[in-house]
């Protein structure tokens, strides 16, 4: 049975959570009295459904269910998470925290609040233990950040368990160790915010040159390395300490005027707004956020082949979601090994899976065998490996985004130093492309063919055996140009 999780107002960031959590499987029963709310939130999901599996490293959990709930007691009967995300306004979070403990009083409680300290949040609540800040950016279903902010009230076992909630829906849980007005992402936020208006305001820049300025450069190596990181590297050999005493007296330059704001008059928010339609007002909102969901997953995948930044928290994810998975488990056929889904990174411009992506696929399932028996990246580590001698690949059809595959594998035969493979990619129980291949175990130090362990052996020989009795492929043993029969 699937898990439940309630989002208690259905905007922009709770509609972002609602579309995390659905996507990952849990069941998610939302509230908000916007009678457009359905309609809103259908719109975020669909989004999010393009977006997310972009960055996942294997198919998707199956989705779980949405229901709108037409109370606060409906909605939370029966979560194990609550997130709440109304308007900031303190005394209606009160209210909306006060009807959701009637009912669930001990369910951890998470608020988006981008200001206001738990402390404030838990100002007479039936059990403050249990209420805390946790403060996400837009959109939620795809920036993995969220400000986990306690308080002296806290309870920290709930605290711990809320955590580990958001990682297994992808997340990247900061826990923030004292409490402070707007947290800590905010903050810099405030800052920036602030400079541009008076950029703005005394004709010094647009707000598209200043929206250059930052995705043009300094955005992006915030996103992979972030500010301290940044300044270290620009201290060059010498680090931290050189950049300090290089720019140091900066600080007290005139160069910013962080602590003088200017007045929000009509006329400065009418400078802002038709700069910023000029800039942006022939998108929709909709294209615009189908535009920046599609840039930050090419950003996200590409930190994510790095293993770096918030692509770090990604391969950490899907290390989760397969150590989940079922093991292979040898049958009366070929062996099932690794499911797949057709991604957009893995689409050319015929609208169809690429080659290169064929290959990735048949790859994909080969690893799974040799993890099944014993060959694993702890057995290369200890200087043996499987290495490929040979491959043909043959495509039997076209697989397109989105399309689910399998990959199975058949041992053609086996012995202590060669093992030939035949690797289907199905699709729908059809095979979209075979693949045989020759393997041979390596001894890595001398770069020479050995004898695999009888461990590996032990596990290898009894499905070789097995497959034995199956049919040969009519394909293994083609040449390339080779008719079929």
């Amino acid at each position: 049975m699937a898990r439940k999780a309630a989002i208690i107002g259905g905007g922009v960031i709770g509609g972002g959570w609602a579309a995390r959590f659905l996507l990952n499987g849990w069941d998610v029963a939302v509230f908000d009295p916007d009678p457009e709310a359905p309609r809103k939130l259908g719109e975020v999901l669909d989004n999010a459904r393009a977006a997310l599996p972009a960055l996942s490293g294997g198919p998707m959990p199956v989705e779980g269910r949405l229901s709108f709930a037409g109370t606060i007691t409906e909605a939370v009967e029966g979560a194990e998470y609550i997130q709440e995300s109304v308007s900031e306004r303190l005394e209606l979070k009160h209210r909306v925290f006060a009807q959701i403990q009637q009912v669930a009083p001990d369910t951890p409680l998470g608020s988006s609040t981008s200001g206001f300290k738990p402390s404030q949040l838990q100002q007479n609540a039936a059990n403050p233990a249990v209420i805390f800040v946790a403060h996400p950016f837009n959109p939620v279903y795809l920036l993995p950040l969220a400000e986990v902010v306690p308080s002296p009230a806290s309870d920290p076992a709930v605290i711990e368990a809320a955590k580990e909630i958001l990682r297994e829906i992808g997340m990247f849980p900061l826990h923030v160790r004292k409490e402070i007005d707007a947290h800590i992402a905010d903050r810099f936020l405030e800052a920036v915010w602030r400079e541009a208006l008076w950029l703005v305001k005394d004709g010094v820049a647009t707000t598209e040159e200043i929206d250059e300025a930052i995705r043009m450069g300094f955005g992006l190596r915030w996103g992979q390395m972030g500010l301290f990181e940044t300044y270290r590297v620009a201290g060059g050999e010498a680090g931290m300490k050189h950049f300090m005493a290089q720019f140091g007296p900066c600080l007290q330059w005139p160069w910013s005027r962080l602590t003088d704001v200017p007045e929000f008059t009509e006329e400065l928010v009418d400078l802002i707004a038709g700069q910023s339609d000029a800039q942006s007002g022939h998108h929709s909102i909709r294209a615009l956020e189908r535009i920046r969901d599609q840039n930050l997953t090419g950003f996200l995948r590409v930190l994510k082949e790095r293993n770096w930044g918030a692509g770090k928290v990604l391969l950490e994810h899907d290390a989760r979601r397969r150590a989940n998975l079922p093991a292979p488990v040898p049958g009366d056929g070929p062996m099932e090994a690794a499911r797949l889904t057709v991604l957009p990174g893995w689409i050319d411009y015929n609208g169809h899976m690429t080659e290169s992506r064929y290959l990735f696929a048949c790859s994909e399932t080969v690893d799974a065998f040799l993890r099944h028996i014993g060959a694993d990246i702890a057995y290369v580590g200890t200087g043996f490996s499987y290495y490929t001698a040979e491959t043909h690949l043959v495509h039997l059809g076209e697989a397109k985004l989105g399309d689910a595959l399998t990959g199975t594998v058949q041992v053609l035969a086996a012995d202590e130093k060669r093992l030939h493979l035949f690797i289907r990619i199905l699709r729908n129980g059809q095979p979209v492309a075979t693949l045989e291949q020759m393997l041979l175990h390596v001894d890595m130090a001398r770069g020479k063919t050995c004898a695999a362990p009888q461990a590996i052996l032990d596990r290898l020989l009894p499905i070789a055996q097995a497959h034995a009795a199956l049919p040969r492929p009519e394909a293994a043993g083609r040449h390339v140009g080779q008719r079929s029969s």
